[in-house]
């Protein structure tokens, strides 16, 4: 009994250690109630002299937030936290385990690691240009985030990403692409009338509105066509806009524009003349001169005027023959109707016997067409006074005029002579021996013809061939 009185002592000194010991503070572990996460690493401390085995709760009762330990121990469920106890670790779904998943319970009270269940969460998925994305349960897993782009652009890549149980995104990111042409309206079609006297119109126009649905900017926008304020010609013309956005996506639109040019009916040359008309000829503002050949005077207005009812103003004129007047005082005035008209070619002779005078009269009356393509009239001086003749054709001349004519030509009536007058009264050639028609024709085409005469020869070529 003695002995027992001995040892009583030490077990209640030792059974009052291992309770206090089991709630030892700083221990590391915590009760059901904690719900730290920190985890020691330390030295097994010498084993007590005890028998393990007897004492039901040697480690901290585990208790993980959003996960469970799964414990084995050999003597058996109620041994849940006894000295060698295994647990395993496990988390949730939607949480990650973060330390080591399996540990066990040590001799020094402790157990041999400790973890935390941490939320899965994705990164923050990047903003989207020219886009958003909502999300359905933000950057936690299975959250889902669906994209969608600005009006006027199209997305390119994954409609749809989903956080995963790996912490990362489904997919990859997105983008917003302008794939939209811009949009343009061209000015309505329009169709004008010539201006009076001229072929053309000239046309302004208000630029095409050209607008971008997606971000507004528009590139450039060109002109394929004359500018506005451009004459344009008879007929149907197309004007042709393109614009480009920031893209290089491009639209187009095009408009007509057609000029009208009102016209008289054509008119006809009168006889023995030919007209000479400004612009083209018939259309509306058009003014046509009639001018007569050589040795024809015309009869009527000179001038038709086309106008906007498309009706000539006037009358047809016609050339009539060229009215001689001999019954005159003085030379000049004879020669004055024939200024801008006719050319003359005065031959004199001292008889009309003359066989120059004869052989040069009979080459000119067989070539009386190519004179009068030509505008010559033929003055005839022959004789000696008092038989001396003077004529134009058939029309004589006064003794008083043939005389002021050979002192203005100075002609001498001792031998033959002829003498070319340019349409101005010049005296342009002269001969002492008959002339070639043919000569005199070349010497006329190559240095007497004006240019309005050159032209209408040009035109009409030569009848007379």
């Amino acid at each position: 009994p003695g002995m027992a009185q001995d040892v009583a002592p030490v077990l209640l000194v030792v059974l009052t250690r291992l309770v206090s010991s089991t709630w030892h503070e700083g221990s590391g572990y915590y009760a059901a109630e904690s719900h730290t996460n920190e985890v020691y690493v330390e030295e097994p401390p010498p084993e007590p002299a005890l028998d393990y085995r007897r004492v039901p709760q040697w480690c901290a009762t585990l208790n993980i937030h959003r996960g469970e330990a799964t414990c084995y121990s050999s003597r058996g469920s109620s041994y849940r936290s006894s000295l060698g106890t295994r647990c395993e670790l496990s988390c949730a779904r939607g949480y990650r385990l973060v330390g080591p998943s399996t540990i066990q319970c040590l001799p020094s009270r402790h157990w041999s690691g400790m973890a935390y269940c941490r939320q899965i969460r994705c990164h923050v998925l990047p903003a989207v240009l020219q886009g958003y994305y909502v999300c359905s349960d933000g950057m936690q897993m299975d959250s889902r985030c669906d994209y969608t782009c600005l009006p006027g652009y199209q997305l390119e890549g994954d409609r749809r990403r989903i956080c995963m149980e790996d912490g990362r995104w489904s997919g990859s990111d997105p983008i917003c692409v302008d794939m939209e042409p811009p949009k343009i309206r061209c000015p309505d079609s329009r169709e004008r009338i010539a201006e009076p006297g001229k072929l053309t119109a000239t046309i302004y126009w208000d630029p095409p509105r050209v607008r971008d649905s997606a971000d507004g900017i528009i590139k450039r926008v060109l002109l394929r066509g004359p500018e506005p304020g451009s004459e344009f010609p008879e007929g149907e013309h197309v004007i042709r806009y393109t614009a480009h956005d920031q893209a290089y996506n491009r639209a187009s639109c095009k408009f007509s524009i057609r000029v009208q040019v009102r016209r008289c009916p054509v008119l006809k040359p009168p006889q023995n003349g030919h007209l000479s008309c400004t612009s083209d000829g018939n259309n509306y503002g058009a003014t046509c001169e009639y001018l007569c050949e050589g040795g024809y005077e015309l009869q009527g207005t000179s001038l038709r005027v086309c106008q906007s009812t498309q009706q000539w103003t006037g009358s047809q004129p016609l050339c009539a023959p060229m009215q001689i007047n001999t019954a005159v005082n003085s030379a000049a005035s004879l020669l004055d109707q024939f200024h801008e008209k006719r050319r003359l070619l005065v031959i004199s002779a001292p008889d009309p016997s003359n066989r120059y005078y004869k052989m040069q009269m009979s080459m000119l009356q067989q070539t009386a067409c190519g004179l009068d393509l030509r505008h010559v009239t033929i003055i005839e001086l022959v004789g000696q006074p008092p038989h001396e003749v003077g004529r134009i054709r058939e029309h004589q001349l006064s003794r008083s005029i043939i005389e002021e004519l050979r002192q203005f030509l100075r002609l001498t009536r001792a031998h033959f002579n002829a003498v070319l007058l340019d349409k101005a009264g010049t005296d342009r050639e002269r001969y002492i021996s008959p002339v070639n028609p043919d000569e005199l024709f070349i010497f006329i085409d190559t240095h007497l013809l004006g240019e309005r005469e050159a032209a209408q020869r040009e035109q009409s070529g030569d009848p007379c061939e």
